[in-house]
């Protein structure tokens, strides 16, 4: 168990049963962004991680036993792509996102590989990837998207 933050959590491989536990909390979690940008799809927001599952990428986010959300790393151009990465929102601003971060970041710094990742504009994410070294490489109306490179102070 990782014990570095004020709730302890662990990670495990990800299986084609945890999808529909991803999909949900992604629709949840992402609710209130889409909302206010006017682009929430109750259908499209569930797709679109069935279409792109890989389970072979991602990781299941455990607390208390339980499911409580999840992180998928996959590899793109010159080093790693963060696709996903969502957490129970009963459970967040208690140090588990940025434990799970920090975790992920420790193994692409290992490799040196950058890694980039795109959040909705106005998103409460943004400020935890920017406290872990990431910056913006370019916006649109919808999206910001990030690169963090190797060893990027936090």
């Amino acid at each position: 168990m990782h014990v570095r933050t004020t709730q302890a959590w662990d990670l495990r491989p990800a299986t084609p049963a945890d999808l529909d536990d991803m999909v949900e909390l992604r629709a949840v979690v992402m609710r209130p962004d889409l909302v206010r940008l006017g682009r929430f799809d109750e259908h499209r927001v569930r797709q679109r991680l069935r279409d792109s599952y890989l389970p072979e990428h991602t990781e299941i986010i455990v607390v208390d036993g339980r499911f409580a959300g999840s992180v998928t790393l996959r590899p793109y151009e010159d080093g790693w792509c963060l696709e996903s990465f969502f957490l129970d929102a009963s459970l967040q601003g208690r140090g588990i996102g940025s434990g799970v971060l920090r975790h992920l970041l420790d193994r692409t710094d290992a490799e040196g590989a950058p890694v980039r990742l795109n959040v909705l504009q106005g998103s409460a994410a943004r400020r935890l990837y920017e406290r872990h070294g990431f910056v913006t490489e370019r916006e649109d109306p919808v999206d910001v998207f990030m690169i963090r490179r190797p060893g990027a102070a936090a």
